[in-house]
């Protein structure tokens, strides 16, 4: 009992304050209120959705790492992309396309953490040079180019990919992204 209850406590005290937190907390309580009365199933169908819902506020905050689009391009964020990572081992994902004015040029971004794929691809990632890709840096941050494709992987646990035609391009957008606060979110 007294484990469950140091969760949910734990749990209310690291929520930030956010709109949806009133719902959190109420579920919360909910759930407490089930386990004090006997209702372990009930209780348990509460965390769970307790859960579901901070682990949308953490997509959302995820999401804001999406750099702003270039002055007068356009940014377009694809809002499923979070749904698709369910059925690829969970995790978090968030992504984007970014168009020119004249749509001469286009490049998206996908940035993926903790999921078994961030994994995966993270090894060719840390291999690029020996797998015969090119490696640049962007400060600290090593960033492999191969085919339209630049990559980088952040903290061992977040894949940025952004894909488009221009390498120099590729790179610009790359610039926009701000890897210390990402390799500090979560932490």
């Amino acid at each position: 009992m007294k484990r469950i209850a140091s969760f949910v406590l734990a749990a209310c005290v690291a929520l930030p304050v956010m709109a949806t937190a009133d719902e959190i907390s109420d579920t919360l309580q909910s759930a407490l209120d089930a386990y004090s009365a006997g209702d372990v199933a009930y209780a348990l169908e509460e965390l769970d959705f307790a859960r579901q819902k901070m682990m949308a506020l953490r997509a959302d905050a995820f999401q804001q790492f999406l750099p702003e689009a270039p002055e007068g391009w356009t940014r377009v964020v694809d809002s499923d992309m979070q749904a698709g990572l369910a059925m690829m081992g969970g995790g978090m994902g968030a992504s984007a396309s970014y168009n020119a004015p004249d749509n001469a040029q286009s490049y998206s971004i996908n940035m993926m953490a903790d999921n078994a794929m961030v994994a995966t691809m993270g090894g060719m990632v840390a291999n690029a040079a020996a797998m015969g890709m090119k490696v640049e840096r962007i400060g600290r941050q090593r960033i492999a180019l191969s085919d339209g494709q630049a990559m980088a992987l952040v903290n061992n646990r977040i894949l940025i990919t952004i894909e488009g035609r221009d390498e120099a391009v590729l790179m610009q957008a790359m610039e926009r992204i701000d890897f210390d606060a990402l390799a500090n979110f979560g932490n």
